[in-house]
């Protein structure tokens, strides 16, 4: 398993935010390998090109393996938070946790 500062590396270098979905991903090393493979390369930046695509191919495979061993909660807060809008989702939060609070439950 790959420490953080190498899955880090591998999501910088794939362009990727602090959070993606496995289509994201998936897109952005399409993009780059589309970009960087040796067959679209000029003569003059193969090995650039060769290099690039194989640390591409690097990242894309750090990534994945990551996202495959994540254990993912089937809890229903968790389900509904990552289901719901990101934005909305911490709004409620911030509400309720608020009210909550104010109740000294």
């Amino acid at each position: 398993m790959a420490n953080f500062q190498k899955i880090d590396e591998a999501r910088k270098l794939l362009g990727l935010g602090e959070e993606a979905g496995i289509e994201e991903i998936k897109e952005a090393f399409r993009k780059l390998i589309n970009k960087y493979h040796p067959d679209r390369c000029p003569e003059q930046d193969k090995k650039h090109c060769e290099e690039m695509s194989k640390k591409i191919n690097q990242a894309k495979d750090i990534i994945l393996n990551y996202c495959a061993n994540y254990r993912y909660s089937f809890h229903e807060k968790d389900v509904i938070k990552n289901t719901m809008d990101k934005e909305l989702y911490e709004h409620l939060k911030r509400f309720y946790d608020g009210w909550l609070g104010n109740l000294g439950l």
